[in-house]
């Protein structure tokens, strides 16, 4: 049971010797069916904590909400999802900030499983065979997080796109804007 309130006192029990919270509710509907339910249980969890608004769904958290549902629609791994969409529409990671050589890794790590990798997002941009071994370049991406409103817009719009061909429901154009214009890095 979630419920908001204030705390309007608090004393002690001298028979228990244990402290005793008391608060007002704002909730009434719920809090007798609730109460009625609790009231004989032995030992309950309790947590207060300082009210705060929920917050509305931010660019990155919307991003990540797309990706699941194209995951899901296109049957592949959340993942192997995030990492397709940064590669396509992500910001390259840069060896030195304000240069332009974009980092590249070689590994003998294949394709199936790196697209697989949670931590670095990375595309395969070439291979070769060096010493008997199959190598893969990756071009290594910036997470999504650190992304600027352009940036941010470029992701969110291609994302967008991909789903809407698939079917999947977006939010309105004007729903996407506002939370662009409100996205900062």
């Amino acid at each position: 049971m979630d419920l908001t309130g204030n705390i309007v006192g608090i004393s002690t029990n001298f028979l228990t010797n244990k402290f005793e919270l008391t608060v007002a509710v704002n909730e009434k509907g719920c809090l007798t069916s609730g109460y009625d339910e609790l009231k004989e249980v032995e030992l309950l969890d309790i947590r207060i904590r300082k009210h705060r608004n929920r917050r509305s769904l931010d660019a990155n958290a919307y991003f990540h909400v797309l990706v699941d549902r194209l995951a899901d629609t296109m049957r592949i791994s959340k993942p192997r999802c995030k990492n397709l969409m940064i590669g396509r529409y992500g910001q390259p990671f840069y060896i030195n900030e304000g240069e332009t050589t974009e980092a590249i890794i070689k590994t003998n790590i294949p394709v199936s499983q790196m697209l697989e990798n949670e931590t670095v997002h990375c595309m395969p941009c070439g291979q070769k065979i060096e010493d008997g071994k199959e190598l893969v370049f990756y071009k290594i991406f910036r997470g999504s997080s650190t992304y600027d409103t352009k940036e941010m817009s470029i992701l969110i719009d291609g994302i967008v796109t991909e789903c809407k061909e698939l079917g999947i429901e977006t939010l309105p154009p004007e729903e996407v804007k506002r939370m662009l214009e409100m996205w900062k890095t």
